[in-house]
């Protein structure tokens, strides 16, 4: 049977390669206890721990691959947060993908908190997960250089943005979606369309809102800066920002909204003001969350393949885990308008009362 020290047994550094009895003597600790540290190993102090990680992370460690063919056993899949229903639809993707292969599944959040980060890491190297499967804005590069550290396939499921680090992406194509919602609404008639759009940070966001614009532009019509209001993807955001384009002068008479939750917030602050979906103002929303088709109405909205992306990236990780060709650097799958009865034409206006 391999031993820890046989799995382990060269270091690949920038300055060349050096060996683990390298790694060893430059920490003052022995063979066996790098090797420890490398394969994830309890039984080191936390002293001894650091200071080898940090020289294995100072000469670019990589584990030595798996063997081709290999079978994989449990794949990680990780969030920042569990509170957004994409997130269920993400999961289900990548369970019934593990499920098929006979791989197990950990679900994981961090909170973007280090602490959970931490912790999360050693419980990886407890279990000896095969790969790991992030959801996530900005990948924390500390973690992406202990995934390498480990050898551990990553793939990155990406409907918040892309990180800048060399990592397998699977996203969805927002700047068509955020398009398409919008010429949906111009072909209804609509010429002044708010836009509660999601945090500007994110690139998704950016994506959502190019497409907005240019779809406005490409139709003739002016982007008016004030319909443009941002939110953070949840439904108390989607209510306060719709309640500032109704304190417009001249609201708008239909809303895009970057995210279904957003679009679910929009429709209560109208109804709390006594105005009617789609009679009064059509909204629009993004994602296709299962919930969205049983509102009142049921909402038009941009379908994101969140369950797709799930399964394109356990079948990626899987593929790595099995030694076969790399994927293309990033996957984008495409998005779809879903009309519904959340939309139509612009209300009559309203006319002008004579003057006496």
């Amino acid at each position: 049977m391999a031993t820890d020290e046989a799995r382990a047994e060269t270091v690949s550094g920038r300055q060349g390669r050096v060996t683990i009895t390298d790694i060893a003597r430059r920490a003052g600790v022995s063979v066996p206890t790098v090797s420890r540290v490398v394969n994830g190993r309890s039984d080191v102090s936390p002293g001894t721990r650091a200071r080898v990680e940090e020289l294995l992370r100072r000469h670019g460690y990589r584990k030595r691959a798996a063997a081709p063919g290999r079978r994989a056993a449990l794949i990680d899949l990780v969030f920042n947060d569990l509170d957004s229903p994409w997130a269920v639809e993400i999961i289900r993707g990548v369970e019934e993908v593990a499920h098929a292969a006979g791989v197990g599944t950990v679900v994981s959040a961090i909170h973007g908190r280090s602490g959970d980060a931490r912790q999360w890491m050693r419980n990886l190297r407890a279990r000896a997960s095969d790969g790991v499967v992030v959801v996530t804005s900005a990948l924390d590069p500390v973690l992406h250089q202990e995934l390498r550290i480990l050898g551990v396939p990553l793939v990155v499921v990406d409907p918040a943005g892309a990180p800048d680090l060399d990592v397998r992406i699977v996203g969805a194509a927002n700047h068509s979606g955020g398009r398409a919602a919008t010429e949906h609404l111009l072909a209804l008639g609509h010429r002044r369309i708010g836009l509660i759009a999601g945090p500007p940070r994110l690139l998704c966001s950016r994506a959502r809102r190019d497409g907005y614009r240019a779809a406005l532009e490409d139709a003739g019509v002016a982007v008016d800066e004030s319909l443009v209001v941002p939110g953070d993807f949840r439904h108390e955001s989607g209510f306060a920002a719709c309640a500032t384009l109704l304190g417009l002068p001249e609201p708008p008479t239909a809303v895009f909204a970057a995210s279904d939750q957003m679009a679910l917030g929009a429709i209560e602050a109208l109804r709390r003001r006594g105005l009617r979906v789609p009679q009064d103002m059509s909204v629009v929303g993004f994602d296709d969350l299962p919930e969205v088709r049983w509102s009142a109405p049921p909402l038009t909205t941009v379908r994101q393949p969140l369950a797709d992306m799930g399964r394109q990236a356990a079948r990626a990780v899987l593929r790595r885990t099995r030694g076969e060709p790399a994927d293309p650097p990033r996957t984008e799958l495409g998005t779809e308008l879903i009309v519904r009865s959340s939309t139509a034409p612009p209300p009559p206006p309203v006319p002008a009362t004579p003057s006496r």
